[in-house]
């Protein structure tokens, strides 16, 4: 039964969605198998129909042959039941980093999501296994190296296969494990797989779109925090609110630019018309980050709906047909569409942290701040001069941003021809996802340093004449920025204040919006 503490997902109900992953990657969902009569009924149809092919000598790609280009090796019907032993035994050469838990969660969990659809020919029992792994956190420690993303997540699923199986390591308790002492603990008898179960587990687009599905949920939150962000800059540097008219963006009515402008509106609340002597227009970072901003915005539903169609899809092969009785030979391991949501959303990001870095830049420097101190030093008197304010945190905010735009180079146009020319054309969705990630963690490094840029350069604007007056959600953010933040008056080391502000930017501390 579910924890009274969180709700359960019950896999085989209802599609899927990103949240769905999320909450159960975050521990806020437990994972159930459908007790729903037709749904159990249906997957035991594929494996009783796989057995019987088997009895009547078939040929099924993958339990009686060989894999990959060894699909024309007949295997002795003696030897079938250790052929998903031997494909997870050899594909057990995965390096790099381990994917940390809430990334491990989110694996299994698209694993599941695919398997239950009752296409893959696998047993209740291997289900129940991944059910089961998830809700009491055994973690396969799975590196996170080593997948081309077709013929889908082969290596990296191996350490799920394998773990089933009782085999390789477990992250438990805080601490990594043997699988077959920590299955004990728990009271999960090790899988001996069936035919097909290890090409299940492992023929899939599982790891790249557990993934997508982090990233989509992260990046989500940047455009918001994003445009919060804009908004405290728009105040401290002295900007025109007036660049976020709702006549003006009507003109050109991108669904998420005009909500991003929207946003801003809210934030800013500006209905008068410019004073005289105001500018009339800022530079281009602050004037259009709504069509910087729109771009993340009206990216995301699109790719919402590639994730989730590849979330909730059979995604290996061969699949099997179990209405008609067939085996149904084809290539849905291919991560293509992940690869496109994954290197379209890396892109879309990156350029959100390149117009914050832009924002600090104009931020700091006393020709364009429009009558702040140089670097928001708020150093006053002979002390003035030793202290450097945040010079160094834009340096930093630069270092990142430029290392964000590197990692920017689409990864599905790398396609590399492997496995002796059988798997001739892949999809790089793994990487492209890990650079996703990567792109993603250094956006919220800079979204980090721009919270203490917010809070230093609203208190300095305040100093000299703050042409606004606070309201609503944005005051409150302020108000507690300010609580949080000490004002950088005297230089002191910034990092142990960033990495606490990243742990909240990943923790959503902040509710950002209520149109959404």
């Amino acid at each position: 039964m579910a924890s009274d503490a969180v709700p359960a997902c019950r896999f085989g109900d209802a599609p899927l969605t990103i949240e769905n992953v999320v909450a159960l990657a975050g521990r806020r969902a437990e994972a159930m198998l459908s007790d729903a009569p037709d749904v159990r009924a249906r997957i035991q149809r594929g494996a009783d129909f796989l057995d019987r092919l088997l009895r009547e000598d078939g040929v099924i790609y993958g339990v009686t042959t060989g894999y990959g280009d060894s699909c024309t090796v007949n295997i002795p019907p003696a030897l079938v039941a250790e052929l998903p032993h031997h494909l997870y035994a050899y594909h057990g050469c995965g390096l790099g980093r381990y994917l940390d838990p809430a990334e491990t969660r989110a694996v299994v969990a698209a694993r599941l999501a695919s398997l239950v659809r009752g296409m893959s020919g696998v047993s209740l029992p291997l289900l129940e296994g991944l059910a089961t792994l998830l809700r009491h956190d055994v973690l396969p420690l799975i590196p996170a190296e080593g997948s081309v993303g077709a013929s889908g997540d082969l290596t990296p699923l191996s350490y799920v296969a394998a773990v089933l199986c009782g085999e390789r390591d477990v992250r438990y308790g805080g601490q990594v494990r043997p699988a077959a002492e920590v299955l004990a603990e728990i009271g999960m008898a090790p899988l001996r797989l069936r035919p097909k179960e290890g090409l299940a587990i492992m023929n899939g687009t599982a790891v790249m779109t557990g993934l997508a599905c982090l990233a989509w949920q992260r990046a989500d939150y940047l455009s918001r925090l994003a445009t919060r962000l804009t908004a405290f800059n728009v105040l401290a540097s002295a900007g025109n609110a007036h660049h976020f008219d709702e006549t003006l963006f009507a003109a050109k009515p991108h669904p998420g630019q005009s909500c991003t402008a929207a946003r801003l509106r809210g934030d800013l609340h500006s209905e008068r018309p410019p004073r005289n002597g105001q500018r009339l227009q800022d530079r281009y970072s602050l004037r259009c980050a709504p069509h910087v901003i729109g771009v993340l915005e009206d990216s995301l539903p699109f790719l919402r709906q590639l994730i989730e169609t590849e979330l909730n899809s059979a995604n290996d092969n061969p699949l099997i047909d179990v209405d008609g009785e067939r085996i149904l030979h084809g290539g849905h391991f291919y991560g293509g569409h992940i690869a496109l949501a994954m290197d379209t959303l890396k892109t879309t990001v990156a350029n959100v942290a390149d117009l914050l870095d832009r924002q600090l830049a104009l931020l700091v420097d006393a020709r364009y701040n429009h009558g702040l101190p140089a670097n928001l030093s708020a150093a006053t008197g002979p002390r003035a001069a030793i202290n450097h304010g945040l010079k160094a945190l834009q340096i930093s905010v630069s270092a990142w941003t430029a290392e964000a735009l590197k990692q920017t180079m689409p990864a599905s146009v790398f396609s590399r021809s492997t496995e002796c020319h059988n798997q001739d054309k892949v999809s790089m969705g793994t990487i492209a996802a890990r650079d996703c990630l990567r792109v993603i963690e250094l956006t919220e490094q800079v979204a980090a340093a721009m919270l203490v840029a917010a809070r230093q350069g609203l208190e300095l604007r305040e100093r000299v004449g703050l042409d606004a007056q606070l309201q609503g959600d944005l005051a409150g953010m302020y108000a507690d920025l300010r609580q949080r933040i000490a004002l950088f008056d005297e230089d002191r080391a910034l990092d142990h204040e960033l990495r606490t502000l990243l742990e909240d930017i990943r923790a959503q501390r902040w509710e950002l919006y209520a149109d959404a």
